[in-house]
């Protein structure tokens, strides 16, 4: 059995990318792992203050809920990141997220395989590309870990608007396989 950790980032409820999250945790623990999806929303997550601080203490000063998420993921056997992409980029709440989760990189992580779900109104195939780019070099900082998948639901505006999207059951299929 493996924890999953994901990472809901979309500041609306039932949003698109959030139900590609939920889909992945289903299939997850369809296959018998434990996994829990955490939302940013209504969260509090401040700006890296870049002092470096973590990397000592293997924890931020900043005591917010980026704290805990960083807690939770240094424990998680897989990462998964749900965003929805905004001009062609993932959402500032991911990567604030991702320069918080900094305390990470000098401990002994447990993480080795992170996901990328994302979702947006254009549905051509580069859309989330400099979103996978963003996530790319976040994971290329941690050596024993690799981007091990990714799922875009594309042509979605309105939230939960296309509940019989493919990506969703690719979503859970990735879910179940992990």
């Amino acid at each position: 059995m493996k924890k999953v950790l994901i990472v809901s980032t979309s500041p609306r409820a039932h949003s698109n990318s959030e139900a590609l999250a939920n889909a992945f945790a289903e299939g997850a623990r369809a296959a018998g792992h434990e996994a829990e999806v955490i939302s940013l929303r209504g969260r509090t997550v401040n700006f890296c203050r870049g002092c470096f601080v973590c990397q000592e203490k293997l924890r931020c000063v900043i005591r917010d809920d980026a704290d805990e998420i960083c807690q939770k993921a240094l424990q998680a056997d897989v990462l998964v990141f749900a965003t929805p992409i905004y001009y062609y980029e993932m959402s500032g709440q991911l990567k604030t997220l991702l320069d918080r989760l900094n305390p990470l990189f000098p401990s002994d992580y447990a993480f080795r395989d992170v996901y990328l779900l994302t979702a947006a109104a254009e549905d051509e195939e580069h859309v989330p590309q400099r979103a996978v780019s963003g996530l790319e070099g976040w994971v290329e900082c941690f050596e024993r870990a690799r981007l091990a998948g990714t799922v875009f639901m594309g042509g979605v505006t309105a939230a939960g608007e296309n509940p019989e999207h493919p990506a969703l059951v690719q979503a859970y299929r990735m879910g179940h396989e992990i």
